[in-house]
């Protein structure tokens, strides 16, 4: 019976390195189990559900195609609606039919209908004070000759002041716009000016008068318009509440507290109004100061905030973006660790034979190499895309392509080092052919520049991908990804959820990469009093 390969002394004792330096240790099984679970993501975060009990028969639509006709007789051999099926009768409780979901019911592509988050809109309710404001022309003598919602602040009928009254006999003007009429009065260039004036038999009452930037005419006007508003008392400031259906504030609690009982019932029933219809502004008095509120109806679009069943909110297609960052993050670390090897691996064949050769295979295989990495990586890939068609693999290989340059440079300059030694002159007079010499005695001893840059190429690669879904050059639609997520962010940047969450994941992962590569550093560094602490 054959046993299990084991590891060297030198391996082993690296391995306990590692595992002795915590950060790295626990990194490692964080990133781990986090792709591991990636791995059964249709298990946990699906539209589809796992079993489905029907008429005494057993479906399992996660690992196979059930057409619509096995539960709806329409004839049709498309993919069913499962939850719509769901809440048909034949599916209702006592029926002895049922159908399983994972614990998130949503998969990466299902499109969200706006009508399933009816019910979940909020209200903002503005509230303001109210500043009554009014025009007036003022005659020779200073009688009023016209004037416009100016009954706050002389109580006349009809919006109008009593006939032939003069402004001054019921304001107090303040001497600055007694000039200021004066001035335009003469025909003279004028500033832009206000005043505070005072109700001669309610000193404690004042308004802001103000008039307009005056030129020279012609000839002198007949009237001189003035501008009257009403002055916001010092304590008086806007408020906000974002209110939800039963009436609950989410935001501006505190405002909301401080109305009065009475105002409170009255806006309360205008935002559950305003939930189905349009709801005008309203005026109310709250401690003796006039108020306005209005409301604003959140309306349901893509994308939308997080809400129940959708904790991380929905992109710009109406999906769940919990389920594209779970099924996103299976994407990245698999093409991370797949182009990790293929560079890597073609990264050692190239710089094996031309530091194993050395001589003209050296000289021209630099050479060629260095040609190969002046072409632009970023065209290729737009040119290839456009002949071939975007996809998984033709990124891959093309990225693998260009990526390998790197890592041959080390695996070289180490079979430089490492071909004159003794154990490798004394395989080759052993008779030994170049391809054992190359695979058997000396890249085992080379392999410390892979096992070292392995997790922070695994880092850079995550990155790339990205970084290339985010310019539009990366995975094709669908394909959940990080980067096209933070590309909908770009084009929505009010959508913070779409920021924050993909960015928050894209930074977790490539720090918990950094930490492993930081701990097989240290734990491959032969001289332990020169790692930094």
């Amino acid at each position: 019976m054959s046993k299990l390969p084991q590891l060297n002394s030198v391996a082993r004792t690296r391995w306990r390195r590692f595992r002795r330096l915590r950060r790295a240790w626990v990194s490692l099984c964080l990133l781990t189990g986090l792709y591991a679970l990636s791995l059964f993501a249709e298990l946990l975060c699906n539209d589809k559900p796992l079993l489905v009990h029907f008429r005494g028969q057993w479906f399992c639509p996660v690992l196979q195609y059930v057409p619509e006709s096995r539960f709806v007789d329409n004839g049709r051999s498309t993919r069913p609606d499962y939850k719509a099926i769901a809440a048909t009768p034949a599916f209702a409780a006592g029926s002895g039919n049922w159908m399983l979901f994972p614990p998130h019911s949503w998969g990466p592509n299902a499109i969200l209908q706006p009508a399933a988050l009816h019910g979940l809109e909020r209200v903002t309710l503005l509230l303001a004070p109210r500043r009554d404001t009014g025009t007036l022309n003022l005659a020779a003598d200073g009688t009023i000759v016209r004037s416009r919602e100016v009954a706050p602040f002389f109580g006349g009928p009809n919006g109008k002041p009593p006939d032939g009254i003069r402004l001054s006999d019921i304001w107090r003007l303040p001497p600055e716009i007694v000039d200021a009429i004066a001035a335009r009065r003469a025909n003279r260039a004028a500033p832009a000016i206000a005043g505070r004036a005072t109700q001669r038999d309610k000193p404690d009452r004042a308004i802001e008068i103000a008039l307009a930037t005056y030129e020279p005419r012609d000839a002198p006007p007949y009237s001189v318009r003035l501008t009257l508003r009403e002055l916001a008392a010092p304590d008086a400031g806007a408020g906000r509440v974002v209110l939800e259906r039963g009436g609950r504030a989410i935001s501006g609690g505190a405002a909301w507290n401080r109305l009065d009982p009475g105002v409170r019932a009255r806006l309360y029933a205008a935002v559950q109004r305003r939930f189905d219809a349009p709801e005008p502004a309203l005026a109310f008095e709250q401690r003796g100061a006039a108020w306005q509120a209005s409301f604003e109806r959140e309306d349901i679009q893509w994308p939308f905030r997080p809400v129940a069943g959708h904790p991380c909110g929905i992109d710009a297609a109406g999906r769940d973006v919990l389920a594209r960052l779970f099924y996103g993050l299976r994407t990245s670390l698999t093409f991370g660790l797949l182009l990790v090897f293929l560079s890597m691996s073609l990264g050692i064949v190239f710089g094996a034979l031309q530091g194993y050769f050395g001589g003209a295979v050296d000289i021209v295989g630099q050479r060629l190499t260095e040609i190969w990495d002046a072409l632009p990586f970023l065209y290729v890939m737009i040119l290839l895309g456009a002949v071939l068609g975007r996809g998984f693999g033709l990124l891959l290989l093309v990225y693998a392509a260009f990526n390998w340059i790197g890592i041959s440079y080390y695996i070289r300059s180490e079979f430089l080092r490492l071909r004159r030694q003794p154990f490798v002159e004394a395989a080759r007079s052993a008779g030994l052919p170049h391809r054992s010499v190359i695979f058997n005695h000396i890249l085992p001893n080379a392999l410390t520049p892979v096992i070292t840059f392995f997790p922070f190429s695994l880092v850079g690669a995550i990155g790339a991908l990205a970084a290339l879904d985010y310019l539009g050059f990366g995975l094709p639609p669908p394909t959940a990804s990080w980067g096209e997520m933070l590309q909908q962010a770009q084009q929505f940047r009010w959508a913070w959820w779409l920021i924050l969450y993909p960015s928050l994941a894209l930074f977790v992962v490539m720090l918990l990469g950094v930490f492993i590569g930081e701990g097989v550093r240290n734990a491959c560094d032969p001289r332990p009093l020169s790692r930094l602490e």
